[in-house]
């Protein structure tokens, strides 16, 4: 995944990418991202499909965190402390960290968004995501869900959030149609992804699409800039 965020940042038009503290391939990650060092990185906060770097039970998907959590099964504490321990392991590792989101949009969830906003405030990491999707054709009711969670922060859009893994040169230029104040691109881009089938995403096709030039000429037709979490 990291390559592919790389390779869209030095030939596409993405200035972000994120980090799982507790993936398999952090290790890797890092060292790929130390040779990017204009490309800005965020924490992917995660609370599902990974392993606890604190030694809760990480449920699989949101499927089953929500039951778990709205039971009580999950303590708002042992949230703090995983996403704690992520942040810390990505800041140990040299990364200087610009903002923050989190695996299957969690953090959308009323209390666990006050978390993060908190640690964002604590570790001064200036972009916390709000999924505010617009222009977007897929999972309309899911999206339209993740929209009415939108919380505090930064006022900022979202495009691509329901598309995201199948996103093509030509959808991206479409979705720039709907582009309007700040509003943050999301998409999975990779190059040789192992062990995520599941996801069934099309990583090095959404690549090829981020660094396909008719989308850097669509984007500065628009007059659009292209920035940093940093940034705002």
């Amino acid at each position: 995944m990291t390559a592919g965020a790389i390779e869209a940042h030095r030939n596409g038009i993405v200035t972000a990418c994120s980090i799982v503290a507790n993936g398999r391939a952090f290790d890797d990650a890092v060292a790929r991202l130390r040779d990017a060092p204009s490309l800005e990185t965020g924490v992917h906060l995660t609370l599902v499909e990974e392993t606890s770097l604190t030694g809760i039970a990480l449920p699989k998907s949101w499927r089953s965190f929500l039951p778990a959590y709205i039971a009580g099964r999950i303590k708002l504490q042992q949230i703090i402390d995983e996403f704690r321990a992520q942040i810390d392991k990505a800041l140990d590792a040299g990364l200087r960290i610009t903002h923050l989101n989190s695996h299957q949009h969690l953090h959308a969830l009323r209390q666990i968004h006050v978390i993060v906003l908190q640690l964002a405030e604590e570790y001064h990491i200036g972009f916390v995501r709000r999924v505010e999707d617009r222009g977007g054709r897929e999972r309309r009711l899911a999206i339209a869900a993740l929209n009415r969670l939108a919380g505090a922060g930064v006022r900022c859009y979202t495009i691509g959030v329901a598309e995201a893994g199948h996103l093509t040169a030509a959808r991206v230029v479409e979705l720039l149609d709907f582009v309007e104040d700040v509003t943050e691109l999301v998409a999975h881009p990779g190059i040789g992804v192992t062990g995520y089938a599941h996801w069934d995403y099309h990583w090095e096709r959404e690549t090829a699409a981020l660094c396909d030039p008719l989308v850097r000429q669509a984007v500065e037709a628009r007059n659009i800039e292209r920035i940093g979490p940093s940034k705002l």
